[in-house]
Formats: C-alpha cells, structure tokens, sequence
C-alpha cells in the first residue's frame, strides 16, 4: 500500500494529486504545489526537498524525462502526519540509498529523504513506480502498518 494511501484511509485526511510534464523546470512547479496545500506544515521544508529529490529521480532515472514523459505528485494529510509520493513511468534500476563518494556529485538524494523522512518506501516496475515518504510532526512517533 502506498504511504500516502494509508495516510488517505483516515476519514479526516485531505489528498491531492496533479500530475506534470516530464520536463527539468517541473520540479520546483511541484515544490511550489505541495508547499501551497501545506504552508501550515511544521516540516514543510524536510517535505519540500523530499518532493524535489524524488522529482529529479524521477526525471533523470526513468522514462519520464524522456520526450513526451510524465509524473504524478501525490500529497497526503492526516492528523500531524504528511506523505508524499512521486510516480514516474518506470525505468530500468530500483531506487536505492547508495553511499556517495567524497568527490561524488550525485547519489546522495535518498540518503537525505531517508534521514529526514520518518519513513520512506517505494513499489513498481519498469513501467510504472511510485516513490512515497512520510514525515511526521514533531513530538509525533509512527509506526508504519504491517
């Protein structure tokens, strides 16, 4: 189940889904949308670079930032727990937290979203795959369900 589905299960929770055009100026259009529905949000920022990161993963590892490509931005609330999830159109490689050299220029985006995140996870395959992480407000613990 996608953590932003499971946020959505809650009768209370709000969600939100625009989809974009695969094109590199897209990511800070989806920052700019997630950060309008959460401007309330006390981990907004930690939010906002998970939403970039997973963005720009999306355009450069799979098929939606090849012509004609396209992502989906997905924007979960409930209670003090907010998720969001990015679903791309796939590509050949699983997404991964890898530990970047000292001189390397890339790799080190999901070790970011994995830190900050309280959780993070990912389904699909090479033609479709969302990635999803959920924060939690402060003074908040989660466990994910089983």
């Amino acid at each position: 189940m996608c953590l932003v589905t499971f946020l959505a299960a809650d009768d209370g929770a709000q969600r939100w889904r625009r989809s974009f055009p695969g094109e590199p100026g897209e990511a800070s259009n989806a920052r700019r949308f997630v950060a309008t529905l959460l401007d309330d949000c006390p981990c907004l920022d930690e939010v906002l670079m998970a939403t970039g990161e997973l963005v720009v993963n999306a355009l450069r590892h799979t098929k939606s930032g090849g012509p004609g490509g396209r992502f989906t931005v997905e924007v979960g609330r409930s209670g003090r727990l907010v998720g969001v999830a990015v679903t791309d159109q796939g590509g050949p490689s699983e997404p991964s937290v890898v530990v970047a050299g000292e001189m390397d220029e890339t790799g080190r985006g999901l070790r970011m979203v994995s830190t900050m995140a309280t959780g993070w996870g990912w389904f699909g395959n090479e033609h479709a795959r969302t990635v999803a992480a959920v924060f939690a407000a402060p003074g908040v613990s989660w466990v994910a369900a089983a």
